[in-house]
């Protein structure tokens, strides 16, 4: 057998793959850490908030049109599937970019997003709201180009809709043991305060990590947190939240609406006296009141 002349990195023999090979878990990265990965990448200047515009009454940031499965594909043949990728590198949520734009380019639509909800469990609101301009997109290799920087954004919008549409319920890791036979420490009780997206991805980790008995308690009589109550329905419609907290219930996660820390006597005592072994605090700082009580005292 003749000898084997040369041959692709590793790296580029996974991305050509049509089923990308999947992580069991997602990567962690600081926050610092990925500020300085940004700098490093980014194509475009940083946006200066001192001078912003005034925003009331101007909608300018509605999207118009969400890519078709043309556009997509067209959008994903133009991807360099670079060796360093920088967008990967100034994604906060370590998402394999160049993976789900792979599979995208393929037609495995599935695949490209169980790329995206395995690393990030709000794939589809992340592809609607993320500042993809000042992150991802400001890092590709393309931004200089005539057609632009790729549009990472609308591909996982995109895929993550298609995979909407298939209404596929998540499942269980196969690979784990039966509930009945995990270690006893994956039935311990783990409460979850806030509906927010932090409590939703953190719920959605540990479930799929094999943990069964996990709660989230949340004030309001609805889910989602500031996804739900701040972004206004023409940048994320009501369903795309409700869709992404269907899938953590599918692993089992139970969500109790009314009921928040310091409300009805319920605090940290009152947990770990009902049997919580382990809390995650969700709560969102609420910038609105702040706001409302700075008018009220000018």
């Amino acid at each position: 057998m003749a000898p084997v002349l040369s041959k692709d990195p590793v790296d580029i023999e996974n991305i050509l793959g049509l089923n990308p090979r999947m992580q069991n878990y997602a990567a962690l990265r600081s926050t610092s850490s990925k500020k300085l990965d940004k700098k490093h990448w980014k194509r475009n200047a940083d946006k200066d908030c001192s001078a912003c515009p005034k925003l009331e009454n101007n909608f300018d940031d509605i999207k118009h049109t969400t890519l078709s499965e043309r556009g997509a594909l067209r959008e994903a043949m133009r991807c360099l599937k670079c060796a360093d990728a920088p967008c990967q590198k100034s994604c906060p949520t370590n998402l394999d970019i160049k993976s789900f734009i792979t599979s995208i380019a393929n037609k495995n639509y599935y695949g490209a997003a169980k790329m995206i909800f395995s690393d990030n469990p709000l794939g589809l609101t992340c592809g609607m709201v993320c500042p993809t301009s000042d992150l991802c997109v400001g890092g590709c290799n393309l931004y200089a180009t005539e057609e632009g920087p790729i549009n990472i954004g609308g591909l996982q919008q995109f895929a993550t809709e298609v995979f909407k549409a298939m209404n596929i319920p998540q499942i269980r890791n196969p690979s784990l043991p039966l509930p009945e036979d995990m270690p006893k420490a994956y039935s311990a009780k783990i409460a979850l305060l806030g509906a927010g997206p932090a409590s939703i991805s953190c719920a959605s980790f540990l479930a799929r990590l094999g943990y069964s008995d996990i709660t989230i308690f949340e004030k309001q009589e609805y889910v989602g947190g500031l996804s739900t109550s701040e972004i206004p329905q023409f940048r994320l419609p009501y369903d795309v939240v409700n869709f992404e907290i269907e899938l953590m219930k599918d692993l089992g996660v139970k969500v109790i609406c009314g009921k928040g820390l310091s409300v009805n006597g319920m605090n940290l005592s009152t947990l770990k006296e009902e049997g919580y072994k382990a809390v995650f605090i969700g709560i969102a700082y609420n910038f609105t009141e702040d706001i409302r009580r700075t008018r009220n005292v000018n």
